[in-house]
């Protein structure tokens, strides 16, 4: 049996549709909200107070799989908290349920000194305690001090290094 050249339309058109269903559901089913999603609701998603970031990210990528971020500020800058916080132009770590690992651009101010903050981790969410670990210590934190974003103002870099400690001094002694 031989299909009319109107059979032959009809199946090409629908066809066509077929393939046009599938196109719109293929690019229905890419994650658009990682695009939408901030840092700071990628802060939020992992039970960390969306102020440990300051204002002015500009840019930000996470891997899903192993939790690496990178984020770009406009500038380096601090911010004022229980203490100061120096934030580079570009901070990295490794993001995990409760606490971030690794970091790298972040300094905290204690006693007129700046500690290199290696890690940020909260216990439990409900304590409303966040501990800062900067190799010597871990200083506490009031998690309530972290809920917003601050104003990050802009701060020279030579002056914030000239400051920094080095944790290496006094590490080999018995």
């Amino acid at each position: 049996m031989s299909s009319s050249p109107k059979d032959n339309k009809a199946m090409m058109m629908h066809s066509v549709l077929h393939l046009l269903l599938l196109l719109l559901l293929v690019t229905i089913s890419i994650p658009v909200s990682a695009e939408k999603d901030s840092i700071y609701d990628v802060l939020r998603a992992h039970a960390l107070p969306m102020g440990l970031l300051p204002k002015g990210v500009r840019e930000f990528n996470v891997d899903a799989e192993t939790g690496q971020f990178s984020v770009w500020l406009n500038e380096s800058c601090k911010a004022k908290y229980e203490s100061e916080i120096h934030y580079e132009a570009n901070i990295t770590g490794t993001i995990g349920y409760g606490s971030i690992g690794g970091l790298t651009g972040v300094t905290a101010q204690d006693l007129f000194l700046w500690f290199p903050v290696k890690g940020i981790r909260v216990d439990i969410p409900s304590s409303g305690v966040i501990y800062f670990d900067v190799g010597v210590v871990r200083k506490q934190y009031s998690m309530s001090l972290f809920e917003t974003p601050k104003d990050c103002v802009a701060v020279d870099k030579i002056q914030a290094e000239f400051y920094e400690v080095d944790q290496s001094v006094g590490r080999n002694i018995v």
